[in-house]
């Protein structure tokens, strides 16, 4: 049954650095996102991890036209996202002859939420490898964004053989912020999460994404998490998004950069500020976390046989912010 459409009123000044928020409607969600649409089909895939049945979400693209698939790739979406957010990637690669595939990873979008479960990047890097195993794909293209940065690292770490090119976009973790950012026990993140509604979540994302700018095309990316903080599974949601944002703080990957060895590109969005934790950080610290346009190319430097396209005055989500010289990047990149 579709649960009705409910008003949430933003705060009247979200800060002296951002205009007001205008009134934004929000249909609340459930944990498995029962009644959102996702733009192509969607399928299940069943596995028993640590000693629970499981269901992974994802959605398979041939190419748009009848002919045999240049190559897979393989997409990653970040924390705060689904694989629904790929959809105008998927469709650009999808019109280029690729075959591509989204999942949802166990945790996220309509994939199973396990509330007791041990949350790391090497057991969504297995579980993404068990199911490229299940559609009998030996090697893809892997492309993360966000924190699917930091996962297609990992999986790129542990199963070099599956991967023939790597494309990270504004991947986080590239610092250890636990170095500098107190940690944050999993009771207080939990309460955190839990005191989340649909204005702070655009608050965040109006700020942290967009450089103070929303604008409507941007809502697709405010739809699920403002529909959970809204929805009737809320309090589990904040219990996993607490999990997975413990996993994302105290697992760095930087430190193997040097080991991955497949090409790789990043493209990196200079003005993203993005750092887990900087309001917890001494504010000394605060200014000098997430200075992407300084991260990329330390990254590139670290990563052997790195290619880095930057792009100017855009933020944590180019393929929302600039999707013309992202996807031009992008398809150079598999074409080489």
């Amino acid at each position: 049954m579709r649960l009705p459409k409910i008003p949430c009123i933003a705060l009247a000044l979200l800060s002296a650095a951002l205009p007001a928020l205008a009134e934004v409607e929000v249909t609340p969600r459930d944990a498995m996102l029962s009644d959102y649409q996702y733009p192509y089909p969607v399928k299940q895939f069943p596995l028993t991890s640590q000693q629970q049945p499981l269901a992974m979400a994802y959605m398979d693209i041939p190419p748009a036209r009848e002919q045999k698939a240049r190559s897979t790739v393989l997409l990653l979406h970040g924390k705060n996202f689904s694989g629904a957010y790929w959809q105008d990637t998927i469709k650009a690669l999808s019109e280029a002859g690729y075959r591509v595939i989204a999942p949802d990873q166990i945790g996220f979008g309509k994939s199973s939420k396990p509330m007791r479960f041990q949350y790391s990047f090497q057991t969504l890097a297995d579980h993404t490898k068990a199911l490229l195993d299940h559609l009998k794909l030996d090697r893809v293209a892997v492309a993360g964004h966000s924190m699917g940065g930091m996962l297609a690292s990992r999986f790129a770490l542990m199963y070099p053989e599956r991967l023939e090119r790597l494309v990270l976009i504004n991947p986080i973790g590239l610092e250890d912020w636990k170095r500098t950012v107190p940690y944050q026990p999993l009771d207080r993140a939990i309460a955190a999460e839990r005191a989340q509604t649909p204005e702070k979540i655009k608050r965040y994302m109006t700020r942290a994404y967009f450089d103070g700018q929303w604008r409507k095309a941007y809502e697709p990316l405010l739809a699920i998490q403002a529909g959970w903080a809204a929805g009737p599974d809320s309090d589990k949601i904040a219990v996993v998004d607490a999990l997975t944002s413990d996993m994302v703080f105290t697992q760095p990957v930087l430190y193997e950069f040097p080991d991955i060895r497949v090409p790789t590109l990043l493209i990196i969005g200079t003005r993203d500020r993005t750092a887990i934790g900087r309001d917890r950080a001494p504010a000394s610290v605060q200014k000098t976390l997430g200075r992407y346009d300084q991260l990329g190319k330390k990254t590139a430097e670290a990563i052997p046989n790195a290619t880095l396209v930057e792009l100017d005055n855009v933020g944590h989500i180019p393929q929302f912010e600039a999707f013309a010289p992202y996807m031009e990047s992008f398809q150079d990149f598999l074409r080489q």
